[in-house]
């Protein structure tokens, strides 16, 4: 019961100290993404990719930014909670689709309503990158010893974290959904196998291009949180000096790290 409160109060802390922007792009990105993958944009004999792909770099690269400033914990707490939130407006959207109206919104109702394995697949998929994205990023970050904090960490972590996480994204989701849920529920459209390993590669591809394209971006908001001490009330709350907590840094981000899976372990 102490670890558990311990834990919650960490929790209320961390969500005050992480600039509300990034929490919220996040979120919203993971609400759209998720949307968004109702349609299939194209499809070919070797190669199908969905909507989604147009903003889930933006999940992605916002989970850089926290791991990189707070940890993979603090980042994969933040994907829980876009995923709960990503629920609730999913829950919010079937009950709107289900209640009856005089005129004919059957194409707005199968829009917003969506299915229920789209949701599932979704979110199993959604988890299951982003543990491998933040544990992924953090643990490559740790290889940096001499500058955790320089562009070259920032975009080898990011880089390699974000491709990875985004196959394993688009390939469970494409699984679930295409070739398990599709042929079930969508009078026997699917997708092949070929199709799903063919898109989450690209789709891996493109949203890596994305990240190439904004890491600049990404690594700058890291470096004025650096700057601006964002999280010192947090670090302190870790149990680090005032200088680290100040600070906000890579090094005492990975220190947290380190002890809370040392004290998970014991």
């Amino acid at each position: 019961m102490n670890t558990l409160r311990k834990d919650w109060q960490d929790t209320r802390l961390l969500f005050r100290s992480i600039p509300s922007v990034v929490v919220a792009l996040f979120t919203i990105s993971v609400v759209t993404m998720n949307i968004l993958a109702n349609k299939t944009i194209f499809q070919s004999e070797y190669l199908a990719i969905d909507g989604g792909i147009l903003v889930s770099w933006l999940s992605f690269m916002c989970m850089d930014i926290i791991t990189k400033h707070f940890g993979p914990r603090a980042s994969t707490k933040c994907s829980i909670f876009a995923m709960f939130v990503n629920l609730l407006v999913c829950a919010l959207f079937a009950i709107v689709a289900a209640i009856p109206t005089a005129d004919d919104f059957s194409a707005f109702n199968g829009v917003i309503g969506g299915t229920w394995f789209i949701l599932l697949s979704s979110t199993v998929a959604f988890l299951s990158s982003a543990l491998i994205n933040n544990f992924l990023n953090y643990a490559i970050g740790r290889l940096f010893r001499r500058n955790p904090d320089g562009k070259a960490a920032f975009v080898c972590r990011s880089y390699i974290s974000t491709f990875i996480g985004q196959w394993a994204d688009n390939l469970i989701f494409a699984v679930l959904t295409f070739m398990v849920f599709a042929p079930i529920f969508w009078d026997g459209f699917h997708w092949t196998f070929i199709q799903c390993l063919t898109c989450a590669i690209l789709g891996a591809c493109l949203e890596l291009l994305m990240e190439v394209i904004f890491s600049p971006f990404g690594y700058m908001v890291t470096k004025r949180w650096r700057e601006e001490r964002v999280g010192a009330e947090y670090f302190a709350a870790r149990g680090f000096s005032a200088a680290d907590a100040a600070e906000g840094s890579g090094r005492a981000c990975a220190a947290a790290e380190h002890d809370r899976i040392t004290e998970d372990r014991a």
